[in-house]
């Protein structure tokens, strides 16, 4: 990682990383099911909202449903809750949201194209429980990681520079849905707080760990397997509130 995502890596040595944090499944869809919605759902494929209509829950709908805020930004989605792949190389598997029918009317308001992260940003309206995904390219899928190193730098050196993060108050989460099938679905997890100075977490932890951390956030009831992880924010020591 050192060489091929130079600016993610002196983010994580700056604040800090979990060296044993795992995903859960292959391919991508389950684990993103898994982190906004407690479990994985039966689902083993990566097909389409039409062919995993999900009911109950998601963590952004928690988030709503407690007075908190919450936002997906999917990069190259063509409009706001995109159901089917399309845009600009946008996979709707990566965007978990889309899948929890009950809660569509909150995800045709707040699942929006990355465009208007900058907004949010500038604004001071980023909100409590909130999902960024890469397109297939910036997500190194189809592109260098060097190119995703570079869209990550782009999108973190404006919430650097941006009100919600000079308050204090505002925590960044960067990780990988699941692994190349090479280390036991390993995945880089590096974790950005004010308060963290070259944290190095070693407990083992799965995505589980980021879906209890999420809820901490939105003052909601776990979902599912969340109820028994450690939260990702109790293993960092972030403040929560």
């Amino acid at each position: 990682m050192r060489a091929q995502m130079p600016y993610t890596y002196r983010l994580a040595t700056r604040f800090g990383y979990a060296d044993h944090y795992y995903a859960l499944a292959h391919p991508s869809l389950p684990n993103y099911l898994a982190i906004v919605g407690g479990r994985q759902y039966g689902v083993t494929d990566d097909d389409p909202p039409a062919a995993h209509p999900l009911r109950g829950p998601s963590v952004f709908g928690q988030a709503l449903a407690h007075g908190r805020t919450a936002a997906v930004y999917a990069d190259g989605m063509p409009e706001s809750c995109a159901l089917e792949d399309g845009g600009d190389a946008y996979a709707v598997r990566h965007n978990p949201w889309a899948y929890f029918v009950d809660e569509r009317a909150g995800c045709e308001k707040h699942d929006v194209p990355v465009g208007e992260l900058a907004d949010a940003i500038a604004e001071q309206a980023l909100p409590n429980v909130g999902l960024v995904v890469p397109n297939k390219c910036h997500d190194a899928h189809d592109c260098d990681l060097a190119v995703a190193d570079a869209w990550f730098r782009g999108w973190m050196e404006k919430i650097m520079a941006g009100p919600d993060w000079r308050s204090g108050r505002l925590a960044v989460v960067l990780t990988a849905d699941e692994d190349d099938m090479s280390r036991d679905n390993l995945v880089l997890t590096v974790v950005a707080h004010p308060s963290l100075r070259g944290k190095v977490v070693s407990e083992p932890l799965d995505h589980y760990a980021l879906t209890r951390f999420l809820e901490d956030v939105a003052g909601a009831p776990y979902l599912g397997n969340a109820r028994t992880a450690t939260s990702l924010g109790d293993a960092f020591g972030l403040p929560v509130g």
